[in-house]
């Protein structure tokens, strides 16, 4: 529902984030990280949709992984799948110059990233039917009640997303948040354009395209559960 002025003008309603730009500390490497990278890996905001093949110099298939945080699953995928090309979206800036010197280091020519809201990269760089895949892993949990709203996977998103992937393309999760995962299934399970690939209801095995990021490693040894879920766009 849109507001409106005094004068009865309408006025658009603001959109709910998904993250708060926590940024903490960048590290003078990581600064240093967009003044040596970011022509060769970066790709700059500029609301007009891309041509993804000009882009990369090939017409492989692109992985877009949204909130990479420090881009160790980014990395590896491109060490480990050099037959696709990825594109990561991140807002938080450490984590961009931090992948910066990764993927220079790992020369992964088939990775581009955005540091920027991925909902506006999607809506207005992404074209319809241009992606392979859809990778998100372990998004924020806003794990008090009253800022479950503010959680990324919802509704609206899955639909924007089912926009941008092409048929019989996928759909990746992943959570160690066991009502996040609930919530995740729940709402994918009830979008047409996505059909769970472990049937409804379940969640599936770990894949192998994604690996154990350390962070994930110590919560395994803690007792944590992770939780993934697999969907193909019909």
């Amino acid at each position: 529902m849109q507001g409106s002025d005094d004068d009865g003008a309408a006025r658009p309603q603001r959109r709910i984030r998904s993250f708060v730009l926590r940024q903490g500390r960048i590290t003078e490497a990581q600064q240093r990280a967009f003044g040596a990278h970011w022509a060769r890996f970066g790709l700059d905001f500029t609301g007009r949709p891309r041509d993804l093949a000009a882009v990369f110099g090939n017409a492989a298939p692109v992985a877009l992984e949204i909130g990479f945080g420090n881009g160790e699953q980014l990395v590896w995928g491109a060490q480990h799948e050099p037959g696709r090309n990825f594109i990561g979206i991140e807002v938080h800036r450490p984590g961009v110059g931090r992948v910066l010197n990764a993927l220079a280091a790992a020369d992964a020519d088939n990775v581009r990233v955005y540091h920027h809201d991925a909902v506006e990269v999607l809506q207005q760089e992404i074209a319809p039917g241009s992606l392979d895949q859809v990778r998100i892993y372990f998004p924020d949990p806003w794990h008090k009640k009253k800022h479950n709203k503010r959680r990324l996977v919802q509704a609206p998103l899955l639909q924007l997303l089912a926009s941008r992937v092409r048929p019989g393309g996928s759909l990746h999760m992943a959570t160690d948040w066991a009502d996040y995962a609930e919530q995740m299934l729940v709402v994918a399970d009830a979008d047409p354009s996505w059909r769970n690939c472990a049937g409804r209801g379940n969640y599936a095995e770990r894949p192998g395209w994604r690996t154990q990021t350390h962070f994930e490693q110590r919560g395994l040894r803690l007792g944590h559960g992770v939780w993934d879920l697999l969907y193909e766009r019909v």
